[in-house]
């Protein structure tokens, strides 16, 4: 009878040993059977859209894709890099940015005031009409003409000439015609003793030998 009780207590303490596994297979069977219909529903969803890509999907081109992905891992590394260094750059830029943004923005207000921005459309209006008006040969010979003209100015510069040009366009404002009488050869001679009658023809004279080197420049050019 000893060896009897002596064995029920061993049978007795295994299967105080054993309840523990068998409580946990017993969970894990109400876990599977709770999660069977979970799963047969996600089966059924990844097989539907499986079913949507099967055309176009190769399993070729995804092997494909994973060696050129593993090829490239050093170009993966290099563009993440550069990426950081254009982050921790942008960061930096911050609050320059803050400064720099209201700063540009009152310049270009200040350039909408003067009429610069006016001034650059009206010239791009008038790039379009001479577009439309004139074909691209005429265009050529209008730049040819408007190089001509930035000559002439850039002479006009010269203070001698500028001198010159506004003590000749003085002349008109100080004759009146209405005063001019007729003269003969006794009015030539007796004007012949005024000074600035002989001024007057000395400027002539001048212009005369000046006008006369056009001519021989002219000459020796053709010659």
């Amino acid at each position: 009878m000893q060896n009897g009780e002596l064995i029920l207590d061993k049978i007795s303490g295994l299967e105080e040993k054993l309840r523990p596994i068998i409580e946990a297979n017993e969970k894990m069977a109400e876990l599977k059977a709770d999660l069977t219909p979970l799963g047969n529903r996600a089966m059924s969803i990844v097989i539907n859209e499986l079913l949507e890509v099967e055309a176009g999907f190769d399993l070729d081109d995804l092997l494909s894709m994973i060696k050129q992905l593993l090829r490239s891992t050093r170009n993966i590394s290099y563009v993440l890099k550069q990426l950081d260094n254009a982050i921790e750059f942008f960061t930096d830029m911050e609050p320059l940015m803050h400064s720099a943004v209201p700063q540009l923005i009152n310049h270009l207000d200040d350039l909408e005031k003067r009429g610069v921005f006016r001034m650059l459309k009206a010239t791009l209006d008038i790039r379009a009409k001479m577009a439309k008006a004139y074909g691209p040969d005429d265009i050529d010979q209008i730049g040819d003409g408007m190089v001509v003209l930035m000559g002439l100015a850039k002479k006009l510069a010269d203070p001698k000439a500028a001198d010159f040009i506004n003590r000749v366009l003085d002349i008109p404002t100080s004759m009146d015609l209405n005063q001019v009488k007729g003269t003969g050869p006794g009015g030539l001679i007796a004007a012949s003793f005024n000074k600035d009658f002989k001024n007057g023809l000395g400027v002539v004279l001048e212009l005369t030998k000046a006008l006369g080197k056009l001519k021989n420049d002219d000459s020796n050019t053709t010659g």
